[in-house]
Parts: structure tokens; C-alpha cells; sequence
């Protein structure tokens, strides 16, 4: 199977080709240096690609995928197509039909790092019958510097070498208007988007996502216990997401963020009493939260088990 990943240099694109790059039924095509440029050149690996992967700034990644066959298999992993029609949402742990359409596809959105673990916790709870689709929710989400791109890794590591490294949590996208909003709302089937509060930390890997609910916000019981269950049958044959035992484990009373790093896991938290729940969503968010995940849409597209290439 040949592959190629458009936006190779870009954090995304780096951590895919260390996941294909060893793999014996994978060929990755490259474009060598000032030829990247090369829009003939470009065409011409495209053309002979099997699978590709699109890495780049909206713009740009609306323009390849336009330049694309009809027949390849196209994983974009910028905003551009999350809610676009004739594109499929790349997160198959939400329902068997988002499982079969990533099966059938040959366009798939993948989900940005803060939305697949929104959605992680709410979509099950809203399909289920328990969180209201009108309920207006609070979501934060902690977040390794890793997802700025380059020059916000710049930013942090050339602090750090320097001796002023940004030690403190950092909230950005104050206005609320974040672009993961769109596809949290429209893939959540929730009627209003979420009150969204991201925070960069000082950490290269590592994502926390919480959601903080009400009982007023559930048509039914809001009681963890029933949270939990639900949660826990939403994701009972999932390979890569696990329900957590009820309650917050704790190391020295603190919920590490970092502890997926370095897998396509999500773990799943839930806590509280029954008049207000805390659940958490922990992943990386270069794992599940971008290579990781398109890589096992690539795998279920083509046929493979979902957990090829992954240790």
C-alpha cells in the first residue's frame, strides 16, 4: 500500500511517518526537497498514491484534497471537511455507523484533540438518553503545548533552554470561539455549542478534556453509578478507549494528564454525586488526538484490524 503524508514536516505529519515508517505493508511515497514545491511533482505522487494523508492549514488542505482521485483514500487531519457533507468523522468509537461509514470511506475528517475527548464523554451520554441535546455544557480541557505547531513548541523549548520557561498553565481562545467549536456541536447532536475553555500546560504530550454537568441537564438519573454504566456499555468492546474504575484514581490527589503519552488510548473518568458529575477524558493529543487516530481509520478503511501498527 503506498502512502503518501502532504505536510510531512508539520507535528502531525513527523508523528505518522514514525508510526508507517516501519511498517513491512506500507510504502511511503516523499517529495525531496525544493521539488515539495513542485506542483507537477506533487500531482504525480498523488496520483500513485494509495492512501493520503492531508496535514497542512485549511486552505491548503481544501486544495489537495481537491487535487486528489476520486478512488485514494484521502485521511485529512486539518478543520477544513469536520462538518463538510461527503466527508466522514473520523472517531469510529462513537457508534457502529461511524465505524461502518470510516469502513466504507474514501474521505475521512480526523477529529481534532480537543473534540474527540468531548465527544468521548457526551456523545454516548446524549445517544443513551441521558444528557439532554439542550443542555448547555462546560467543557476545559488541558493541553500539551504539542498542539500549537512548530512555533509554539519553538516558544516553550526556547524558553526553557534559556532558563524562563512558561511554567504556568496558559488559557487561550478567549473570545470562545475555538475551531474545534463547530464539529464538538455538530457531532455531539447538541443543540447549543459547548462553553469551551482550553489551556496550554507546560508539557510537550498530554491532554485532559473535563466536562462539568448538572443533574438538571439529564433526562433521566444523573447518579455516577448510572453515568458510569453507561459509559462503560458504550465502550465495552472498544480496543482503545477504557472506562476507568468509578471515582478518580489519584496520585497524591492530582489526575496526571500525560499518562496516555505515547499510545491511541483514551481513558475515561467519572465522579461526583447526584447533583453534579466531573467526568475527564485523558488521551494524547498526538495519539488519539491526531496520528494515532488517523492511522486507525486508515486501518479500518483498508480492510486491516484497527490495531495494526500499534503496540
Amino acid at each position: 500500500m503506498k502512502v503518501f503524508i502532504d505536510g510531512n514536516a508539520g507535528t502531525t505529519g513527523l508523528k505518522l511517518e514514525e508510526r508507517l515508517q516501519n511498517r513491512p505493508d506500507i510504502t511511503l511515497l516523499r517529495i525531496e526537497g525544493d521539488l515539495r514545491k513542485d506542483q507537477v511533482e506533487k500531482n504525480a505522487v498523488m496520483d500513485e498514491a494509495d492512501v493520503i494523508f492531508l496535514c497542512l492549514p485549511d486552505e491548503a488542505a481544501r486544495d489537495s484534497a481537491a487535487m486528489a482521485r476520486e478512488d485514494s483514500l484521502v485521511i485529512d487531519a486539518s478543520t477544513a471537511h469536520r462538518t463538510s457533507p461527503g466527508w466522514v468523522y473520523g472517531l469510529p468509537e462513537l457508534s457502529l455507523e461511524h465505524r461502518q461509514n470510516i469502513r466504507r470511506a474514501k474521505r475521512i475528517s480526523n477529529p481534532g484533540c480537543h473534540a474527540t475527548g468531548f465527544l468521548s464523554l457526551v456523545y454516548p451520554l446524549a445517544a443513551a438518553g441521558l444528557l439532554r441535546r439542550d443542555a448547555r455544557v462546560n467543557c476545559v480541557s488541558l493541553t500539551g503545548y504539542s498542539g500549537g505547531g512548530r512555533s509554539l513548541i519553538d516558544t516553550y523549548e526556547t524558553n526553557r533552554t534559556s532558563g524562563d520557561a512558561l511554567h504556568a498553565p496558559r488559557p487561550y481562545a478567549l473570545g470562545l470561539t475555538h475551531k474545534h467549536l463547530p464539529e464538538m456541536q455538530v457531532q455531539s447532536g447538541l443543540v447549543h455549542a459547548p462553553h469551551f475553555y482550553p489551556v496550554c500546560g507546560d508539557m510537550s504530550q498530554g491532554m485532559l478534556v473535563s466536562i462539568h454537568l448538572w443533574a438538571d441537564q439529564f433526562d433521566k438519573s444523573a447518579a455516577p453509578e448510572t453515568v458510569w454504566e453507561a459509559l462503560s456499555a458504550h465502550y465495552a468492546d472498544s480496543h482503545f478507549i477504557k472506562v476507568m474504575p468509578l471515582g478518580y484514581p489519584t496520585d497524591g490527589g492530582f489526575l496526571d494528564p500525560a499518562a496516555c503519552n505515547g499510545t491511541n488510548r483514551i481513558e475515561i473518568f467519572v465522579s461526583g454525586h447526584e447533583r453534579q458529575l466531573l467526568l475527564a477524558a485523558r488521551l494524547d493529543n498526538l495519539g488519539k488526538g491526531a496520528s494515532g487516530a488517523a492511522v486507525q481509520c486508515m486501518n479500518i478503511a483498508c480492510g486491516l484490524d484497527e490495531r495494526t501498527g500499534f503496540e
